[in-house]
Parts: C-alpha cells; structure tokens; sequence
C-alpha cells in the first residue's frame, strides 16, 4: 500500500451549492437529483466569496459528484473533511453518514461500503454558520470569526475552508493521535503518546513509534471497534528545542505506524515534534529551566477568509514579529491554520493558544467545548513552541456598545465588567474550568490557563492576566507605575496594551463636513470605538480629518511605549511579560492593531520596537507638564535580555529647553537577563514657557548605540495684578 493512500487524495474542489430551502432539503441528497442551475462554488473556500451567496448568512447545501478508484483487498476508506465551518450533515449516495460541530479540526466516517458497491459518487452536505443572536451567550465556538472588535457582522466565515479528502487504511486504522513532550532537559526526553485505534475484529498488531534514531515497538492485543492505548518514548542526550533568543530550535520527525499479523502497515502518522519543557510560576516562564520574560503580540486570523491565507502570509508576519524583538505570539479567540505553528516552530517563537472561546457563551456549549479542548490537543499538542493553552478569552457577558459617547453610560458599564468578573459566572466557574481540567487531563506538559483578562477576586485572588487597557478602555496611562505599586499582582502578566488609530486602508466617507461624519456606521462597519475616542482622542479638537488621523496614530504610539517601559522596568518583579496590541486585523478596521489590514505598520511598531530592544535604557516618564522651577527626579534603568552580562554599560543623559543644555553620564554593570538602576536624571524646570527635552543615549563596544527620548513642557502662568 502506498504512502499517499495514508495521508489522502484531495478530492476534486468544483462543487455546487445552493440557499437552503424546505423544498431542496427533501431531496438534494439523493444521487440522481439535477443540480444544474446550482451555483458552481470553490472548496475550499468560503460562500461568502462567492458573488451569488456574497450577502448570504446561511445555510447553504453543498454537492459533488466524483469518482473513486477501486479498493485492494483489505483495504478501508475514509471521508475525511479537514475544516468545516461550523456545523454540518453529510450524505453519501443518499445514505447520511453524520452530523459535525466544530472548524478546526478534521471530521471522519467511514465510506469502505460505499465505495465497494459503485465508483460514481455524490457527496451531499448541508451548512450552516448562524451568526449569534445574543452575543452575551453564544451558542458557536467561532470565537473571533463571529464576535470580535474588528469584526463586522455582515461577515460570515462559513464554507468548507480545508480539503476534503479520502484516506485508506488496511485492516487497522489510526482514527486519533496525540503526541506531547512531557518533559525534557539535557539527559533525556519523554514523549508521551496516545492513540485510538480501529480494528474490525478482534486481533494482535505491533505499534512501532520511531523518533529521529530512537526506534520503540511493542504487541497489543485489539478488541472489535476502537481501542484506546498511551504509552511513552524516552530519549537520551536529545537535541533540545529553544525560544530563539535562548538557542537554536530543532525539530524531529515522529511516525507512528500499526503493523498487522503479516508485518505489514496498515496505516501510519507522521508528526514534526520538538523536545523542550515549559512551565509558568508566578506568570514567570522557563523553558528547558531557563527563565524567560515574554514580550509577545496579539495574532489575529492572517484572514478573516482562513481557506485564503497561505504560508507566505504567515511567514511575512511571524518573521516580523521576531524582528521587532518579540517571542510570544497569542492566537487570540481561534485556532490558526496549521502553517501558523509550523513556522513558529521553526523561527523559535512561543505561542499563547486561546481556545476559539471570546467573552459570554450559552450553558449549552460546555460538552463541545470540553471535546474541543481534547481536539486542539491533537491537533496541536506536538508542536513545541505551543507554550501554554488558555481555555476562553475574557469571559465577561456585559454588553458592549462602539457608538455609546455617554460617560456615565460607558462608567456603568465599566462597573458591570469589573461585577461580572468578581461575582461566580457560569462562563468562569463551570464553563471554563470544565473546558480547563480537560486541557489538563489531555496534556499534562502544559500551563493551563483557564480563563484570560480575570481580575483578581475574593476569597483566592488569584485572577490571570491584566486586561485593564490603561489609557484605553480606562484611566490615564500615566496611572500605570501607581496602579502596580498599590496592587503588584495586576503586573504579574498583562495581556492589553495599546489603543485603537486609524489605519491607512480605513475610509472615513465624506470629510467635508468635519468632524460631523457617519459615525454609527462606522461603529457597526469599521469597528470605531467612539466614546473612546472622545475619552482620549477627541475629534472636535482637531481643525480636520487628517490631523485627528495623525493624532490617534501619535497617541497610540505613546500607549504602546509606555505600557511596555513601565513594565519591563517591573521585569520578574513581578511582572514575567506581556503581549502588546494586536499585530493586524484580518479586515480593514480601526483597531488596537500595529498595522492595517494591508499591513501597512503604524507608528505604534516603531515605538514597540524601540521599546523591546534586546538591551534598553528606560527612564521614568516626565510628567505632562512642569511649573517654573519645579524640580523632579527620574528613575534610570537599564533592561537586559541577554544571557551573558554587560561589563561598562555607559548610559549619557541630555536634558535642553530652549535656553539650557544639561549634560550626565552613567556607567555600570548588567547581569544577564535582568534590570539595574544606574541613577537618577535631574529636571529643574526654567523660569518660562518651555518644551523640555531629555535624551539618554546607550552605549556598549558589543551593542550598535541607541538613543531614547521623553518629552514634557514647562508652563508659566501669568502672574495676577
């Protein structure tokens, strides 16, 4: 039996489809129904691209008609749907096979009858995504395909997105496979597997595991039906995977096959795995034992049409991510395609993996969600940079309104986040920790995370990471270093940073009559987030479209950068890292995102950038303004993420308003991966109006020299007669 016949044929992807009605459900299914003047549709794809059912939310009916080769002497066959969004029934030949839930991973049935009786198929499958009424309790795990900032609800994802294929096995079959590294240091390496295999009779059969040199095999005996079995492989002296700022990132070809009685295989899976181990203390996390502060960026779907994306597109982000100096990428409220991992495996950046569970969901979801946890397990236990699973993503039911411009309206709201985070939910206390116990029963190698953005609450206060979006959603930036003074748990990990601006790829409509434009529409279609922009960016307060454009991107630039000194300044105590805002949105919108759709970056990635930078001189920030001789002290500090120290760090300080120039230079000591205060910058403020400018310069004979800037004013008030 050939090796193409384990991992599939793809079948043909010209399919037909047609809206659901009562009338065609009666009998579409049938092989010699005439589907003529259905519409010829792409799988995969997604109906929505298709310009008949452009505007289309759903269900549609899907057929195809195919023929198929005929099966050697002992052989099974297989239907198998690789994504399916997001619920579905299936029929062959008028027989139906089942139904499905779920996109992100394959569904299977069994076809071996069917094809032994004819060649001429038909495959019919009816489809449906229905957008969420209630979004405070969805009923669909679509996550941010169906429930997003960005999002606009005239969207809809659904489709066959993945390939539909059929496999053959002999007599046994792998159906699932999970493999995970349960442990790893520099003497050995567990891998720990389970399968489920499918025999039609009782029999013995050989499983043989091979991981690069290491070759393990060992007799089971298979009842009739499925047949659930676990065991391990362990590994000497391996080649360890490592976070490319620790060492280079290997990886090792798995395969796992099932031999029968005669010594031949009847099926057999192949995986790419990396051998490492990850843990979080304290939202601290090492790999391989080495200690690792987590500067990370929020991922969205490279598209909101994920049967588009390709592995260019995630190869030109992931590489960008990692050049911007970041190692942690969060899958935020989905699961990505599976070149997304692939790649990350190979560039050595970690992932932060959200189940596709975002804010309030129905009672009814839990059973699925705790299979779909199992599922992501399969799918993606075997990759390394995987670093740690997170159940569901900020599970607040409070409803959210873009166009509210009412303070007192956005203040109660606010206050009903903050009760329905510290009072029991159902989503927190049952939802996610079902969803929670069943990651870790799946894969105990892991940190699970069981709900994302959870404050701490009585009695435990234990709370997860922050997503108090400071200068944002609430408050004053500035606020931050007193915030964590009075409350050093919020730093522990924060996982919101940034504010939303206005990309190159949005258009704003008729700007004629500035600042009076259609701003509804643009809540419900271009995810304008108004009240907060009249919080901190307020359009009135700006002569014309462009200049508040420039000003939204300005201060969002400001936000990042703050937010990431203030907390790298904290690094280990307490704070074990962050993710800043999202990389880019899948569809053009105003967002928190660093780039546009089209990727075209905004300011906000330079000042993340400079920000992250392997070594960094950090100061306090100035206050927004200082009186005529005011004098205040600012905090020097010095942030390495290098693993070997810095011996004669020099960091010089320039302080200029418009009639003094100041100059003081510093020299000190970095150890490996930590902070060291090198002093104080001095600010006496003159005795007029004046900018006042502080520039720091670092420079070290192994660093290319780097230089920051802060900027305050001094104000002189008149003086009454």
């Amino acid at each position: 039996m050939s090796t193409d016949r384990f991992e599939g044929k793809a079948l043909p992807d010209r399919w037909r489809a047609a809206v659901a009605d009562d009338h065609l459900r009666r009998d579409y299914q049938d092989p010699e129904f005439d589907d003529g003047a259905w519409t010829e549709i792409t799988v995969p794809g997604h109906w929505q691209r298709n310009p008949a059912f452009a505007d289309e939310q759903g269900p549609l009916l899907y057929r195809l008609g195919w023929t198929s080769e005929p099966l050697e002497d002992g052989e099974r066959a297989w239907l198998v749907f690789d994504g399916l969004m997001y619920q579905s029934d299936i029929w062959l030949d008028g027989d139906y096979l089942g139904d499905t839930e779920g996109w992100f991973f394959p569904h299977t049935f069994e076809i071996t009858a069917a094809l032994a009786q004819r060649s001429d198929h038909v495959i019919a499958a009816e489809l449906s995504c229905t957008p969420p009424g209630d979004r405070r309790k969805k009923r669909s795990l679509t996550g941010v395909f169906q429930d997003a900032d960005w999002l606009d609800p005239a969207r809809n994802p659904g489709g066959i997105w993945r390939p539909v294929r059929v496999e053959r096995s002999g007599r046994i079959r792998i159906q699932r496979l999970s493999a995970v590294c349960r442990d790893a240091d520099d003497q050995r390496a567990i891998v720990e597997l389970r399968a489920t295999l499918h025999s039609p009779d009782e029999t013995t059969v050989t499983v043989r595991t091979r991981l690069g040199d290491v070759e393990y095999g060992e007799a089971h005996h298979l009842a009739a039906g499925e047949n659930l079995l676990a065991w391990t492989i362990t590994v000497a002296n391996p080649e360890l995977w490592w976070p490319y700022q620790l060492g280079p990132a290997p990886l090792h070809d798995l395969e796992v096959a099932v031999l029968g009685a005669d010594g031949e295989v009847s099926d057999r899976r192949h995986r790419r795995i990396g051998l490492r181990s990850v843990t979080l203390d304290s939202w601290r996390c090492s790999v391989n034992g080495e200690r690792l502060f987590l500067m990370g960026t929020g991922v969205a779907p490279t598209s909101y049409w994920l049967a588009e994306a390709d592995a260019a597109a995630h190869e030109r982000d992931l590489r960008a991510i990692r050049d911007t100096g970041l190692n942690l990428v969060r899958v935020e409220g989905h699961i990505g395609r599976p070149e997304l991992y692939d790649l990350a495996d190979e560039l050595g950046l970690l992932v932060w993996q959200d189940l596709p569970l975002q804010w309030g969901y129905h009672r009814s979801v839990r059973r699925h969600a705790v299979r779909a946890a199992r599922e992501a397990v399969e799918c993606l236990g075997h990759h390394p940079s995987v670093a740690m699973w997170c159940a569901h993503n900020e599970p607040v039911s409070v409803e959210r309104s873009r166009d509210d411009t009412s303070p007192v309206t956005r203040r109660t709201r606010r206050r009903r986040q903050f009760l329905d985070q510290e009072l029991p939910t159902y989503n927190r206390q049952i939802l996610d920790r079902s969803i929670g116990r069943a990651f870790r029963a799946a894969d105990g190698s892991r940190p699970v995370i069981f709900h994302g953005g959870a404050l701490p609450s009585l009695p435990r206060l234990d709370g997860t990471d922050n997503r108090l979006a400071f200068g944002w959603e609430r408050g004053d930036v500035r606020d931050l270093p007193t915030l964590f003074s009075a409350m050093p748990r919020l730093a522990r990990f924060v996982g919101a940073i940034g504010s939303a601006a206005v990309p190159e790829d949005v258009e704003l409509g008729d700007t004629t009559r500035w600042p009076d434009l259609d701003w509804p529409a643009l809540a419900q279609h271009a995810g304008v987030d108004r009240g907060a922009f009249e919080q901190y960016v307020p359009p009135a307060k700006y002569p014309d479209a462009e200049s508040w454009i420039a000003a939204t991107r300005e201060y969002q630039a400001e936000v990042v950068r703050y937010h990431v000194e203030t907390l790298r300044r904290l690094k280990y105590r307490p704070c074990g890292g962050f993710t800043a805002a999202l990389w880019a949105p899948p569809l053009s919108a105003v967002s928190v995102a660093l780039h546009g759709a089209d990727r075209q970056p905004l300011p906000a990635l330079e000042a993340l950038r400079t920000a992250c930078r392997p070594v960094a001189v950090i100061a306090d920030r100035p206050p927004g303004h200082l009186h005529p001789h005011q004098e205040c002290r600012l905090a020097l500090h010095v942030v390495s993420e290098l693993r070997e120290p810095l011996e004669g760090v020099h960091v010089n300080a320039r302080v200029r308003t418009d009639t003094t120039d100041t100059r003081r230079g510093w020299c000190g000591d970095v150890p490996a991966d930590a902070v060291v205060r090198l002093g104080d910058v001095e600010l006496i403020a003159p005795d007029h109006t004046t900018p006042l400018t502080v520039d720091l310069t670092l420079s070290h004979p192994t660093l290319p020299t780097t230089t920051v800037r802060y900027e305050t004013i001094v104000i002189a008030e008149a003086h009454e007669h």
